[in-house]
């Protein structure tokens, strides 16, 4: 059972746009209050119209829904892609009885197809009706993101914390007027709900790649954004099946604030006016933390989900001097074919890997690096060291998710990052089908 958060509503249909029969291809998410707002994109020169359309709306204070479908991207398709993308979040507005500007579009698909708007424009207003709030219509609309997954992407997080004394008032919209009695503790639960997709074009810089993140805890979208850049930076960016960064990578977080008290208080929380209600600063460091671990489940879901992967290779990267410097040389050897075919082929040839680090760009002394596959120690310090080959290669043969650990010196920065293996299946899918 996947506990949601309040305030939220999905639905997902077959609009049409795929020609699949029955396939959905249209999800609606719907908050039933104006939401805090805030997204992450991608860093390609050549961004999606429903991009360029987000950047423009974010941050919001008054975040009322998102459309998404699949499909089409919307990529690359000028002035009147523009329009589209515009046309679409009308269409949810007029049903929400809301402002266009309080919606946001997500579109995800083929690039430089102009939108089949004849499809939207009944597809839009006939998926409205079937806005819910329970698990199913929650995998329905993670079902109507997918591309060339072949899974959803569905996780969740909650956490629930005592209240301070200046959160414990009523709101003008409370639902009852039921305060602790005197020696009542009182807790508010914060719940977060992530969906994504993602299965190649994962290369993300902020693959074909989608993620909402939804909450009904009480934070101002000041405080979401530098939240969500930290996470996004952590897991999003720090995955790749063959590093290509799409058109339309897109990450949004929204907060409706609709978080309750336990049974003793029904208050509700009035948190949309920044500084009143709001979490507090250590409620924060917590709410941040559940973000990012939703955010990294998410993200290994979709390497997990890899086009033709067979393994998972997880790639620890420490002792540098900083994260990024850290997350750059994770990422050359993510992306080294070299290293992708050798995990595929169960073939324990370090080289590759200490080689593929060594043209990241990033300095090193190569008489600090050491490398471990497993457990097994390959490299020390710069010198080979005598390992049973048979040995580590049954290791690559026999997990479907493999380590790589680096050791570069006595710095205290780290990173880890996620890839998948290059196998024929991909060649094949990428060589043959259109995605």
């Amino acid at each position: 059972m996947i506990p949601l958060p309040k305030g939220f509503r999905f639905a997902a249909i077959h609009s049409g746009l795929r020609s699949e029969p029955n396939r959905l291809d249209l999800a609606l998410i719907v908050s039933d209050r104006p939401a805090q707002a805030v997204g992450v994109f991608t860093q390609n020169r050549f961004r999606a119209a429903p991009v360029l359309l987000c950047q423009e709306r974010l941050p919001s204070t008054q975040m009322r829904g998102i459309v998404i479908c699949s499909g089409n991207a919307n990529a690359c398709t000028g002035e009147q892609g523009k329009q589209d993308a515009e046309r679409m979040a009308e269409l949810l507005a007029q049903s929400l009885k809301c402002s266009p500007e309080q919606v946001l579009v997500a579109s995800t698909g083929v690039i430089g197809r102009p939108l089949p708007m004849e499809v939207m424009e009944k597809g839009i207003p006939n998926a409205f009706p079937l806005l819910s709030d329970n698990a199913d219509s929650v995998h329905q609309a993670a079902r109507a993101i997918l591309t060339t997954d072949t899974r959803t992407k569905i996780t969740y997080s909650t956490f629930t914390v005592p209240n301070s004394s200046h959160r414990e008032t009523k709101s003008p919209g409370s639902l009852n007027d039921h305060s602790p009695e005197k020696g009542e503790k009182s807790t508010t639960t914060y719940t977060i709900l992530g969906i994504a997709k993602g299965a190649a074009m994962i290369g993300p810089n902020m693959a074909t790649m989608l993620g909402f993140i939804l909450t009904d805890a009480p934070i101002a979208a000041q405080r979401l954004q530098p939240i969500l850049q930290r996470a996004a930076d952590r897991t999003f960016n720090c995955i790749s099946v063959e590093g290509h960064t799409s058109t339309n990578d897109t990450v949004l977080l929204l907060a409706n604030g609709l978080s309750t008290f336990s049974e003793n208080s029904g208050t509700l929380i009035d948190s949309v006016v920044p500084g009143r209600g709001e979490i507090s600063a250590a409620e924060e460091e917590r709410f941040a933390r559940e973000i990012e671990a939703v955010c990294q489940r998410l993200a290994h879901e979709i390497v997990a989900d890899a086009e033709g992967g067979k393994h998972i290779i997880r790639l620890q990267v420490q002792g540098c001097r900083s994260f990024e410097e850290a997350r750059t040389i994770a990422k050359t050897v993510a992306n080294s074919a070299l290293v992708k075919t050798a995990v595929y082929g169960a073939d324990p040839n370090w080289g590759r890997f200490v080689s593929a680090a060594g043209y990241s760009s990033i300095p090193f002394d190569i008489h600090q690096l050491s490398l471990w596959l497993g457990v097994m120690k390959l490299f020390e310090k710069g010198m080979p060291l005598p390992f049973d080959a048979a040995l580590a290669s049954a290791y690559l043969k026999n997990h479907v998710e493999v380590t790589l650990r680096f050791q570069f010196g006595e710095g205290d920065a780290d990173c880890t990052f996620y890839t998948s293996d290059l196998t024929p299946e991909y060649v094949h899918l990428n060589a043959d089908y259109t995605t």
